[in-house]
C-alpha cells in the first residue's frame, strides 16, 4: 500500500511539473493581460489562398451611399475610383429636403449619369395637427428637381432622427402621419430606404460574453433613455409600414440589421413582395457565417441589393468584392469594420452576382 501511495505521489509531482508554467510563462501572461481590446489586431497565420479583386465581376449599381463628396474636386476623385473598381452608378442618400437637398443635388448633377440622388422626408411641423400636406408638396418638389427615391430614413429607437434640417423624435415608421408620404412615393415610384435598429451586439451587455464587443462598445445603444424602443419593436415598425403600404417599395438597409437572424429577414421577404434589403455596411456581420449567407443569397437573389455606406475608398470596394466573389477564408479587416473576428468569402455564382451588383437595383431604380 505504501509503495502504491509513493508511486501515486511521484506521478502527481511529475504531472504538476509538466503542466506548470516555465520561468518565462508568467511574464507572457502578464503581457497579454495588458492588451486592450481596442488595440487587438490579430493577424491570420493560415497559409491559404488569398484573392485580390481589383474590379467587380460585373458593373455595379451601389444602392446605398451618401454625399461624401463635398466639392467638385472630391466628386471627380470619387468618379475616378468608381471607374477603377467597376462602379457604374451610385445612389446618394442625402437625407435632406429644402435648400440643403437642392445644394447637394446641384453639386452631383455634374455627373448625373453616375449618381442618383434621393431626398429625405421633410419633418417640419411633424408635431403639429396639420402635418402632412406640406411634406407631400416638398416631396413632389424634390422629385421634379430630380430625386428618385427617399432615404435613408432612420430610427434607432428615439424616432426618425437621421434627416436634416428637422428630426422627428418620437415618430416611428408605422406612424399614421407618414401614410400620405408613403402613398405619394408609390404614385411617383420612389422607393423608400429604411434603417431600423442597429446590429444586435450593440444591444447586448458590454461584457466578456459579447463577441462583437470591440465594435459594439463604440456603437452601443443606451436603452435607459426615456422614450426609446428596443430592437424587436423597431423591426415591428418596419413590418407594419411595409404591410400597411403594399404599393410602396421599401428597402431595408443593412439586412434590416437581422444578420444574426437571417430567418426573420427571410420571413419578411417571403411575406411582403414590396420589401427588399440592401447589404450595405454589414459585410463583417455576414462574413462570419459564410455558408448560411451563401444559402441566403441563393434563395433571395432577386431581393437583395449591393450597397456600401462606407465612403469611396478603393480598398473598401475591393474588400466587399472579395467577400461576395471569392471563397477565401479567415482574413481580417479590422480598420474597415471595427470587429476583431475573421471574415470569409461567400463564393457567389455569376448569376447571383450579376443580380446583386446591378440588375436588381436597375429594375427598381431605373438605369
Amino acid at each position: 500500500m505504501k509503495t502504491y501511495i509513493s508511486k501515486l505521489a511521484s506521478l502527481i509531482i511529475l504531472v504538476s511539473a509538466c503542466s506548470s508554467p516555465g520561468p518565462e510563462s508568467p511574464g507572457r501572461i502578464r503581457e497579454a493581460d495588458g492588451i486592450l481590446l481596442k488595440n487587438y489586431r490579430p493577424v491570420s497565420l493560415y497559409k491559404i489562398p488569398v484573392t485580390h479583386i481589383e474590379k467587380a465581376a460585373y458593373p455595379v449599381f451601389d444602392a446605398h451611399s451618401h454625399n461624401y463628396a463635398t466639392n467638385s474636386e472630391e466628386l471627380e476623385e470619387w468618379v475616378k475610383i468608381m471607374d477603377e473598381c467597376g462602379i457604374a452608378k451610385t445612389v446618394v442618400h442625402t437625407q435632406a429636403s429644402g435648400k440643403l437637398f437642392d445644394s447637394i443635388y446641384n453639386l452631383y448633377s455634374a455627373h448625373s449619369d453616375r449618381f442618383q440622388l434621393w431626398c429625405g422626408f421633410d419633418y417640419t411641423g411633424y408635431d403639429q395637427p396639420d402635418y402632412g400636406s406640406a411634406a407631400v408638396r416638398e416631396l413632389e418638389r424634390c422629385y421634379k428637381l430630380g430625386a428618385r427615391g427617399v432615404g435613408e430614413e432612420g430610427d434607432k429607437g428615439m424616432g426618425l432622427t437621421f434627416n436634416e434640417p428637422v428630426q422627428a423624435r418620437g415618430m416611428h415608421f408605422d406612424d399614421p402621419r407618414l401614410k400620405p408620404l408613403f402613398e405619394k412615393c408609390a404614385e411617383l415610384k420612389m422607393p423608400v430606404s429604411i434603417h431600423v435598429a442597429d446590429p444586435i451586439w450593440m444591444y447586448e451587455k458590454m461584457d466578456s460574453t459579447n463577441d462583437g464587443l470591440m465594435n459594439a462598445q463604440t456603437w452601443r445603444i443606451d436603452m435607459t433613455r426615456p422614450g426609446i424602443i428596443g430592437f424587436d419593436a423597431l423591426v415591428q415598425t418596419l413590418e407594419n409600414a411595409v404591410r400597411d403600404n403594399p404599393k410602396t417599395i421599401f428597402i431595408a438597409c443593412h439586412f434590416a440589421n437581422l444578420n444574426h437572424d437571417p430567418g426573420k429577414l427571410g420571413y419578411l421577404l417571403d411575406k411582403y413582395p414590396n420589401l427588399y434589403a440592401d447589404i450595405s455596411a454589414r459585410f463583417a456581420e455576414s462574413a462570419t457565417i459564410p455558408r448560411t449567407m451563401a444559402a441566403f443569397y441563393e434563395k433571395y437573389q432577386d431581393r437583395l441589393l449591393y450597397g456600401t455606406d462606407m465612403g469611396y475608398d478603393q480598398e473598401m470596394y475591393r474588400t466587399t468584392f472579395r467577400i461576395l466573389e471569392s471563397a477565401d477564408e479567415h482574413f481580417y479587416d479590422i480598420n474597415l469594420f471595427g470587429y476583431h473576428w475573421a471574415l470569409n468569402g461567400f463564393g457567389l455564382s455569376k448569376d447571383i452576382l450579376k443580380k446583386i451588383y446591378y440588375d436588381n437595383a436597375a429594375r427598381l431604380f431605373g438605369n
